[in-house]
């Protein structure tokens, strides 16, 4: 029974996360049982390897200045639970959280007894109480991430203004399939009848099947270097100026908050999206707000800032591809500073690959670490077992915990030097949370 925010937290958490046979038939159940709080509301539906949080996140800041209520829905979090659903960037409060959990128990309890495969996993239950929360408040627009994949992910219940697919990589094999056209094909998933849909960069096989399920679909595509374009116009820069060209913008420019060259074709994606969305909705694109909305775009873990002088920097690059956009900020923006990076990667990530490319870089003092991880299922990987694989400049070191390798660079730094930690969103939280 659900009488606290820390019942409804453990509640959640205590569900299964996924179940062995992918359907969407029991969250559609779910939600029918809950009178389908999802009908009636106004959606951009966001899917990717990297950078949907980001994307959300800048969509978010430039709806908002726009003046329209936005609701967002997200994952993981960083700091607490409610940050994964929000109004205009104030996340759902411990009162309505707990209020909503306790509706949904009894609706969850009543399908553990109905289904053979048992009721709703952890994921859907978040995305049930998102669904119910958005139903009272009657945002403008939703953004909604998914939370793996997207054919069979909980939030696919849903048509929506626009669909996004930011990026194809390697990243949840076990889920998603071990090739990219496997992996893409899930995340055309969200693919709807005459809904277009915004895609970044994308691997040839990846792209082939995106763009046949569109076809298919009849959606329409805008496809980062045909429809839209970007460039940054200011190098060797963390925060990117950048002009912008597509739909009716032209030669468009303003600056990013968000740090990290790989925020560039974000930034193009979310631009994009939300042309595509107010024309929709009728609503004439200003500049003046699309400017403001990129210059106060805020999102937590994402090559941000923790520590001033020296610069110590958190950036969740969790998956290969996230590392190699970390690799390449690192060489555009830091090549002529000493770079320290404290890392620690889940065991069930590509650890070895995502520790090639840090090691890669000549100016990088490398330590690895370890961290709590997010479960006994899910823990941290034994780096110390892979590190003589690489010829690197300056010796990998080896931190028993991230606390002292924390203190131990930190001593080593100088003033001109720059610290990243990075290799997890949940290593980076569990550093936030002591750090910032």
């Amino acid at each position: 029974m659900i009488e606290s925010y820390t019942d409804a937290l453990n509640f959640i958490h205590g569900r299964t996360k996924f179940k062995k046979i992918p359907t969407l038939d029991r969250m559609r159940l779910f939600l029918d049982r809950l009178g389908n709080p999802q009908n009636g509301l106004q959606y951009i539906h966001v899917t990717g390897t990297n950078g949907k949080g980001s994307t959300v996140a800048m969509m978010r800041s430039i709806l908002m200045a726009t003046g329209l209520n936005v609701g967002s829905f997200t994952s993981p979090f960083i700091t607490r639970f409610n940050e994964r659903i929000a109004l205009n960037a104030e996340p759902i409060s411990d009162t309505d959280l707990t209020r909503l959990a306790k509706k949904v128990e009894p609706v969850v309890h009543q399908l553990d007894q109905e289904l053979a495969t048992g009721g709703p996993t952890e994921f859907e239950i978040d995305t049930a109480i998102m669904f119910c929360y958005f139903a009272e408040k009657k945002p403008d627009l939703i953004l909604l991430e998914v939370g793996i994949g997207g054919l069979y992910d909980s939030t696919n219940v849903i048509t929506s203004l626009v669909s996004v697919i930011t990026t194809v990589g390697w990243d949840h094999m076990k889920y998603l399939g071990d090739t990219l056209a496997q992996i893409a094909h899930q995340k055309a998933g969200i693919i709807k009848k005459n809904v277009p849909v915004v895609i970044g960069h994308l691997p040839l096989s990846a792209r082939n099947v995106i763009i046949k399920e569109a076809a298919e679909k009849k959606a329409q595509i805008y496809e980062l270097g045909k429809e839209f374009s970007i460039r940054k116009l200011n190098r060797h820069t963390m925060n990117a100026e950048i002009e912008y060209d597509g739909g009716e913008l032209h030669h468009f420019r303003g600056k990013l908050n968000l740090s990290g060259d790989y925020q560039v074709e974000n930034a193009a994606i979310a631009i994009t999206t939300v042309q595509v969305a107010l024309k929709k909705l009728g609503i004439p694109v200003n500049t003046v707000d699309l400017k403001k909305g990129l210059a106060t775009t805020w999102w937590p873990g994402r090559m941000e800032t923790i520590i001033d002088e020296p610069l110590v920097m958190i950036d969740g690059a969790h998956n290969l591809p996230g590392i190699q956009a970390l690799v390449k900020s690192i060489r555009d923006d830091f090549s002529d500073r000493n770079v320290y990076i404290l890392v620690a990667i889940l065991a069930d990530k590509q650890y070895e690959l995502m520790l090639g490319e840090l090691a890669s870089l000549g100016n990088v003092h490398l330590m690895v670490t370890n961290f709590a991880g997010p479960g006994p299922k899910r823990p941290s990987a034994d780096l110390t077992s892979v590190i003589g694989e690489f010829k690197t400049r300056y010796p990998i070191q080896i931190a028993e915990n991230w606390q002292s390798g924390f203190v131990k660079l930190s001593q080593e730094l100088g003033t001109d030097d720059v610290m990243f930690i990075t290799g997890s969103l949940y290593f980076i939280s569990e550093v936030r949370k002591i750090l910032k």
